[in-house]
């Protein structure tokens, strides 16, 4: 599974208070999924489950409710298949087996695509890959490019795949662990390195209350292998109808432009 990561303290409060910024969205649902929508007859209710305790995707805010990315999701899948919704809260151990035991007919919490859960659910288009990114000094930015960096450290969280990402791709760059990603970022922001490469959602959060010193630099890097295939939606293995209807309302969703009002909600300083 993929564990679930508190990102900031004050994660709604920063949402709800940052201005959103031009920039790259995402699209990553199957058009041809435009197709498949079944009769309405074989979904009469998608019964989501999820977990608490993944901001800012799914968690309780300060009042009580469950919110998040996710959860508008969810609600926006339901309203254009047009059928009826509920979304239930399990701890995290125990929200895959209760898919198993048909207690939901989809898992909205961030499962991972291992192959041990492959064998038990089936998923859907991903609708929100999680790349790599570098961060560097605001003067920085303009005309970036890695290969600049091979005389300066380039700080990493220590034993993580985007430490891999720079031993296998980019090699001559003097990759500088750090035991935590917030600790590698002040580096940057301190002058003491020259970049930061890592997880670029968490970065994200970092950087709204760090605009002024810092930024993205250069592309998204996305590889599946290494950083994960991105967030889907689980189903019990052989419910199509459900699935179907999911990458359906996906492709709408994206169309219609709902995606990327969520996307531009709940991530003010964009990671793509």
């Amino acid at each position: 599974m993929l564990k679930p990561v508190l990102l900031l303290t004050g994660v709604a409060s920063i949402l709800l208070a940052s201005p959103t910024f031009a920039q790259t969205l995402p699209y990553h649902a199957d058009p041809d999924a435009r197709e498949m929508l079944p009769g309405l007859t074989s979904v009469p209710a998608i019964r989501f489950l999820t977990t608490a305790d993944f901001p800012p995707f799914n968690y309780h805010d300060e009042s009580g409710e469950l919110v998040g990315f996710n959860i508008d999701l969810a609600k926006r899948i339901c309203v254009e298949v047009d059928v009826a919704c509920t979304i239930q809260v399990w701890p995290w151990d125990q929200a895959a087996t209760a898919l198993s035991d048909n207690l939901g007919d989809a898992l909205i919490a961030g499962l991972a695509m291992t192959p041990e859960n492959g064998e038990l659910f089936d998923f859907s288009s991903t609708y929100l890959a999680l790349p790599g990114r570098f961060v560097t000094r605001a003067e920085d930015i303009e005309g970036f490019r890695p290969e600049a960096l091979a005389d300066e450290p380039v700080a990493v969280r220590a034993g993580s795949a985007h430490a891999k990402f720079l031993a296998r791709y980019l090699p001559n760059i003097d990759a500088t662990p750090f035991e935590t990603e917030s600790a590698a970022l002040e580096a940057v922001k301190a002058g003491t390195v020259g970049a930061w490469f890592g997880d670029a959602m968490r970065a994200s959060f970092w950087l709204n209350d760090n605009l002024a010193c810092c930024g993205f630099a250069g592309e998204a890097y996305f590889r599946p292998h290494l950083f994960g295939e991105g967030l889907t939606i689980a189903v019990p293995a052989g419910q199509d109808p459900v699935r179907h209807s999911i990458d359906w309302a996906l492709v709408r969703l994206k169309e219609n432009g709902a995606l990327d009002e969520l996307y531009l909600r709940w991530f003010p300083v964009g990671f793509y």
